[in-house]
């Protein structure tokens, strides 16, 4: 059995208690241990450094705005040799909270076209808001440099297999005219 991972970090902010007269700035930077529980949250290699800073502003009487930059420089394995690739990753994060944000009906609905609303909680954790920021931001196909995908060819013994060229619009276009100029010679 795997011993237990550090705690998350944490950072909760009780929305009732600030200021609407003026912004609640914030200034995030984990510990080593929380690095350590982000990136085995987010199924990484690694988060060598990561800070989250910006500014909840009061929107109106009830709703509130956050506005901040997300610094990080994050290890994920290579999807082609599984090799260590380092990225570096900033990142502006806007987030508003409303307090009568609709609630879907019933059956199907559009997406909003603005992605950043959401329902204004009574606690926001500063620094679940920067996980989630960041495994948004995490490149979905990391690679190393100089590495290519390279094909894949499988085929049953004395069947020609199918490569990606094979597989293109106008392949067989190509395989009609060399028959054709063959025969023209």
């Amino acid at each position: 059995m795997e011993p237990p991972l550090p705690d998350l970090p944490r950072h909760p902010l009780r929305i009732a208690d600030l200021s609407t007269r003026r912004d609640t700035t914030f200034d995030l930077a984990p510990s080593a241990p929380e690095r350590e529980a982000v990136a085995a949250a987010l199924d990484i290699i690694g988060v060598k450094k990561l800070t989250f800073s910006g500014a909840l502003a009061p929107v109106g009487r009830r709703d509130w705005r956050l506005e901040g930059t997300l610094g990080a420089t994050v290890v994920q394995p290579c999807v082609v040799t599984l090799a260590p690739v380092t990225t570096r990753i900033d990142e502006a994060v806007v987030r508003q909270y409303m307090a009568d944000l609709p609630a879907p009906t019933g059956g199907e609905e559009e997406m909003p076209e603005d992605d950043s609303i959401e329902e204004l909680p009574a606690t926001l954790d500063l620094a679940a808001v920067m996980i989630e920021a960041l495994s948004l931001a995490l490149p979905p196909f990391p690679r190393a440099d100089g590495v290519a995908l390279g094909e894949a060819v499988y085929a049953d013994d004395g069947v020609t297999p199918l490569t990606d060229e094979d597989t293109k619009p106008f392949a067989g276009l190509a395989g009609l005219r060399d028959a054709l100029s063959k025969k023209d010679n």
